[in-house]
């Protein structure tokens, strides 16, 4: 098909402005985490939408921010070479908040990215009030004078009131904007990422529901074993939930480990889908001191 266009995209903002639910809204399926807690994506995970007209491949990347720990600058860091490699960026902004310094400091910085072609989306339209979403148009317009599309839309409710879908809207739009050329995965396929990490991450969401303060970026889990029982009806999984202080991992077992047993059973009812059939998880919490800081420690949890 000498029209198919195929071709890499990722979403900018602030953290917490829908990234990764725009990303799992287009692919259909759940690919990357969601927490209401900043920073909550770690790795650049590929999601993979095909429409008749093509493919996109997604790269959710964490929130650009201000580095406070070894951590953080490796985000950052993978972010900018993301960004570098890519041929669209979409920039998010919500539609219920005011477009603000942290906003206009990263449209400005996607100067440093000529090759890729740049987007504004405006997010969360299905919370905001009609001057809300006139005025975040505005704003964002303004914020470049390259875009190559300004567009609204909710994730959440991808249907608009003329009945367009949304998303099949913001999908016809990127793939224009791509490459000719035949699709870059197999059909079926929605990510890259491994059973392993993929898994990992489900507890890790789990595991954020619910905690405040600093706790949240303190969290990390690695699969230690994965293995099916010879009747095939069952997926045995043991994984550890690292933290950074004694204080953190009473936090997260709970009182007479009721927090953990409650993590382990969220995380369960989304692990069970993905593998196919039962599992059992058990779930191990273990120190592993200021390890966003320590070189040799973020090496050994993948970063």
């Amino acid at each position: 098909m000498t029209d198919h266009r195929s071709g890499f995209v990722t979403f900018v903002g602030r953290p917490n402005v829908g990234k990764s639910t725009l990303t799992n809204a287009l692919v259909g399926e759940k690919v990357a985490i969601t927490s209401d807690k900043p920073q909550t994506t770690r790795r650049a995970i590929r999601g993979i939408v095909n429409r008749p007209a093509g493919q996109l491949v997604i790269v959710d990347t964490p929130g650009i921010h201000k580095p406070r720990t070894l951590l953080g600058q490796r985000l950052n860091d993978l972010v900018e070479q993301v960004l570098g490699d890519v041929d669209v960026i979409c920039f998010l902004v919500p539609a219920t908040e005011k477009v603000g310094p942290g906003d206009r400091r990263i449209a400005a910085s996607l100067d440093g990215y000529p090759r890729a072609k740049k987007v504004a989306v405006v997010t969360k339209t299905d919370i905001a009030s009609r001057e809300q979403i006139t005025e975040r148009l505005m704003e964002a317009d303004s914020l470049r004078e390259d875009w190559a599309a300004v567009i609204p839309l909710s994730a959440i409710a991808p249907v608009s009131v003329d009945g367009h879908g949304q998303l099949d809207v913001l999908a016809d739009e990127l793939l224009a904007l791509m490459p000719q050329g035949p699709a870059l995965y197999e059909a079926g396929v929605v990510t890259d990422e491994s059973l392993e990490d993929r898994i990992a991450e489900i507890i890790r969401e789990a595991a954020l529901d619910g905690v405040r303060d600093e706790l949240p970026h303190s969290i990390a889990v690695t699969i230690d074993d994965i293995s099916e029982r010879d009747t095939g009806s069952m997926t045995d999984i043991y994984a550890s939930v690292v933290v950074e202080r004694d204080s953190q991992k009473a936090i997260i077992i709970g009182h007479k480990g009721s927090r953990l047993a409650s993590v382990g059973a969220r995380a369960r009812a989304q692990i069970e889908p993905l593998v196919g059939t039962k599992v059992f998880l058990k779930l191990h919490v273990r120190v592993a001191k200021e390890w966003q800081r320590d070189p040799k420690q973020l090496g050994r949890l993948g970063f």
